[in-house]
């Protein structure tokens, strides 16, 4: 019976010894030596997801490990596994970053992150959802100012850090709250507890408030997405994929489960907000991402408006909604960190985020600009990519829900949407450049990150079922 309790933490467990292992090499190894630390990391990342798929699957009925603090469902199940595969790319792509893929520490910061983002995800209390969230967030802080030496990171670095303080603070001050209503933190207790204390609806909607303010900063909805583009600009790049990806799945993970067990009797209003929220998200992330010159700016107001579009999902309060906002997220994962790679890996050549630098790509990497078609054309919602499905699915959410206005508001975003990824697609194919004789290399690590994340934007817009049953099972542990 013990045995089996720890399978149910196996992932985590093997995370810690993981990090560890990264530790001791790190101690050991000589300079030369330590970018296999990247190969280890992302390696045993994939290991610890194929174990989990033999080991830890979750049963139909869901289980409390440790005193109640973790719960094991399909829903954490999901984003544990997209949370791991996430860091396993980003490792892949930071080896042959320079001053990032030689040290052991960056590495260690990545998967301590990754461990707060898998409990994030399986969070049944609040004193272990706040934890998990400084877990997650700390080691962000350090990677987005890692390059001490550069302003504009070290500046990345501290806004963020203030800026995510801020939100933490107000979002504590909500839990409390709830504590204070019904003298647990028990998030599958709080509903039940307000419901027999009385409590009134204008006091949840202020607790309700509070913590939407915290869950709203980590997936960069308006107005709580004003560091995004500043941090993705700073941050080494490899990290800022991994922020607009993998912390913003975590953040919706503990969003759909925290709004729908802990606010059940005041859905109506926060669906409300979270609905004009994902308006406004979408339209000013659109709008101000034509006028954008830098590519790393670009993808920053980019991701804050495919946030407005996962909220789409979650604003339909249906099983179809929360399917269709966990399938966004898994083809917003495999798209997004495949154009922030692309960055990456281009911009060591380009030294520009420039988008005039891309120009002549397509005759300087054919390889690369065929990598950057897929991913932007997935952005855009092109069939038959698995943006253009996820995004249908969110559409059909919301009329389903009878929210049409939603679903107009929402098409005509993806169509604005579509202008500035192919204006970055024409210079890449059409723009010419001086230097269009200079080849722009792509390492191993590099490609072989960038073949599995293209292979699987095909693969998830295509053959959507196995994705889609993942995602269904995820939200049907909501209901």
């Amino acid at each position: 019976m013990e045995a089996s309790r720890f399978l149910l933490i196996l992932p985590e467990i093997l995370v810690v010894v993981l990090a560890l292992t990264v530790l001791s090499f790190e101690m050991v190894w000589k300079d030369d030596r330590r970018r296999n630390i990247g190969w280890m990391t992302a390696g045993g990342l994939v290991l610890i997801i194929v174990l989990a798929l033999l080991f830890s699957l979750p049963d139909s009925s869901p289980e409390l490990v440790w005193g109640g603090m973790l719960r094991h469902d399909w829903l954490a199940f999901v984003f544990k596994v997209i949370a791991m595969f996430a860091a396993a790319m980003t490792a892949l792509f930071s080896m042959d970053v320079e001053d990032l893929g030689t040290k052991g520490e960056y590495y260690l910061l990545l998967l301590v992150s990754t461990l707060g983002m898998m409990l994030m995800a399986g969070s049944a209390n609040l004193v272990m959802l706040f934890l998990a969230i400084e877990t997650t967030s700390i080691p962000l802080y350090a990677m987005a100012g890692f390059y001490k030496e550069d302003n504009q990171s070290t500046e990345a670095g501290f806004k963020y850090l203030l800026f995510g303080a801020l939100a933490s603070a107000i979002m504590l001050y909500g839990f409390s709250l709830l504590f204070g209503f019904t003298g647990t933190t028990d998030i599958y207790s709080l509903a039940r507890l307000m419901q027999v204390g009385g409590v009134d609806s204008p006091q949840v909607m202020t607790a309700a408030l509070m913590v939407l303010v915290g869950f709203g900063f980590k997936i960069s909805a308006v107005p709580f997405h004003f560091w995004a583009p500043d941090v993705y600009t700073g941050a080494p790049t490899p990290i800022a994929g991994f922020l607009s990806t993998a912390s913003k799945a975590a953040g919706f993970a503990v969003l759909m489960r925290v709004m729908l067990e802990v606010f059940p009797f005041v859905q109506e209003n926060w669906a409300g907000i979270l609905a004009a929220l994902a308006v406004v998200t979408m339209t000013l992330g659109n709008t101000v991402a034509l006028a954008q010159k830098n590519i790393k700016r670009l993808l920053a107001y980019s991701s804050v408006a495919h946030a407005g579009y996962i909220l789409l999902g979650v604003v339909a309060l249906s099983v179809l909604g929360m399917s269709s906002a966990v399938f966004y997220l898994i083809a917003y994962l495999t798209t997004n960190l495949a154009a922030f790679g692309i960055v990456s890996t281009a911009s060591r050549t380009l030294k520009s985020d420039e988008i005039a630098a891309y120009a002549g790509l397509s005759r300087r990497n054919p390889t690369l600009a065929l990598a950057m078609l897929a991913a932007f054309l997935s952005l855009a919602g092109i069939p038959p990519l698995s943006g253009f499905v996820a995004k249908l699915w969110v559409f059909a959410a919301v009329v389903q829900s009878e929210l049409y206005w939603l679903a107009f508001i929402g098409v005509i975003n993806a169509i604005i949407g579509m202008y500035y990824y192919l204006t970055v697609l024409k210079v890449v194919y059409l723009h010419r450049s001086e230097k269009d004789d200079v080849p722009v290399p792509m390492s191993r690590p590099d490609g072989i990150a960038l073949g599995v994340l293209c292979l699987l934007i095909l693969l998830v817009g295509t053959i959507f079922g196995p994705w889609w049953g993942f995602a269904d099972a995820a939200a049907a542990a909501l209901f």
